[in-house]
């Protein structure tokens, strides 16, 4: 028997394909149909791998030949999969909060290095600057912004704005504050999966009344997880902030966090490196200076990964008892720690600055150089 091409065709357009809602003809799946004598030989194209489907659409032709066309001919069909390429992972940047300049997340790769304490004297100290303020407490399972500011008492209170209801954030020092510690009791342990975490800080970015901000400070849990992700994936990061202990344990995990932000697919930029515990220097010996957990380990980090080094904060008991009390450190007026943490902050922002330059206009959240400087000079 001569088969017939577009009896083939015919009967091919009596196969649906599998999740396209068309048959075969319609969906172009067909490309080829070749006849010799009693033989057919069909090439189909596919747009997914899974074998059962190939296997379906091997056995729906064959099938199809032989009911419509002619039962006993030879067919033989060849399946080649032209899955579409996975589109390219999308880059890591929220949608702004109106009204915030910049975004800095501050991050540590260990525990107990004394990030939430960085965090709140960075904030205090710029704010003492003039620069309008905010600190948000990421850490969801370990809060302590509230301890820090003396606000344990405090609850945001709601306010409308635009017709919608918001939380105002509690403020204290010139700092303006929102904590997951506003909403559990003391003694309560926060028991969330990542989803239920993420929504937590969803709520307090954007159904906050944040106002006018030239920096929100983000203290971020330690490590690299879900909370760092959601935070990058809700709101466009200025920049990250990474404090370390000069010790190699605390250094081996630092440099996992600066390889976090400098991921391709998030690409935050490190505006540097922050050494706390540098050296301990007791009353009595004012001149002396004890590097108990190593010397110099965090500055040596940054020239390595090339990144700036912000400066270092010494192991100071007076910066631990300031945070107990609510008072962060940086309240001080012209004591060796309050300078240092100046300093330290005055970098902070001049690389914030230099990173807003160099980055293009339609993706920089920025503040001048003349603002900026300025209000650091005060």
């Amino acid at each position: 028997m001569k088969l017939d091409k577009n009896e083939i065709l015919k009967a091919l357009e009596t196969i649906s394909v599998s999740g396209e809602g068309q048959n075969m003809i319609e969906a172009d799946v067909v490309k080829n149909v070749n006849i010799f004598g009693d033989e057919v030989e069909v090439d189909l194209v596919l747009k997914t791998p899974a074998m059962h489907i190939k296997k379906r659409a091997e056995v729906d032709v064959m099938k199809a030949i032989h009911e419509h066309v002619y039962e006993k001919a030879k067919v033989k069909v060849n399946i080649r999969v032209d899955a579409p390429t996975k589109n390219k992972a999308p880059e890591i940047k929220g949608k702004p909060i109106p009204g915030i300049k910049n975004i800095v997340a501050v991050a540590s790769g260990k525990g107990g290095v004394g990030k939430s304490t960085v965090t709140a004297n960075l904030a205090v100290s710029l704010s003492k600057m003039g620069f309008k303020v905010g600190l948000l407490d990421a850490d969801i399972y370990g809060p302590s912004a509230t301890i820090m500011f003396d606000v344990e008492s405090e609850r945001p209170l709601s306010v409308t704005v635009d017709g919608k209801s918001k939380m105002k954030p509690v403020e204290n020092y010139g700092v303006k504050i929102l904590s997951i510690g506003f909403f559990t009791k003391p003694n309560q342990a926060v028991i969330w999966r990542g989803p239920m975490a993420a929504k937590a800080l969803n709520q307090m970015i954007f159904d906050a009344d944040w106002g006018e901000l030239d920096f929100l400070l983000v203290d971020l849990p330690p490590g690299t997880g879900d909370i760092h992700l959601s935070i990058m994936q809700s709101m466009p990061i200025t920049g990250s902030v990474i404090v370390s202990t000069p010790q190699n344990v605390a250094l081996a995990d630092a440099k996992k966090g600066v390889a976090m932000f400098q991921q391709e697919s998030i690409n935050v930029p490190v505006l540097g490196i922050i050494e706390n515990m540098a050296y301990f220097t007791p009353a009595e010996l004012p001149e002396n200076k004890y590097y108990i957990f190593g010397e110099k380990g965090a500055k040596n980090l940054a020239d390595d990964l090339e990144i700036p080094f912000l400066g270092e904060i010494p192991l100071v008991q007076s910066v631990r008892e300031a945070g107990d009390i609510g008072r962060p450190a940086a309240l001080q007026e012209n004591t060796p720690i309050a300078n240092a943490l100046e300093d330290i902050t005055r970098n902070v922002v001049e690389e914030t600055v230099k990173r807003n330059e160099n980055i293009p206009p339609t993706e920089a959240i920025k503040i001048t150089t003349m603002a900026g400087c300025s209000a650091v000079k005060k």
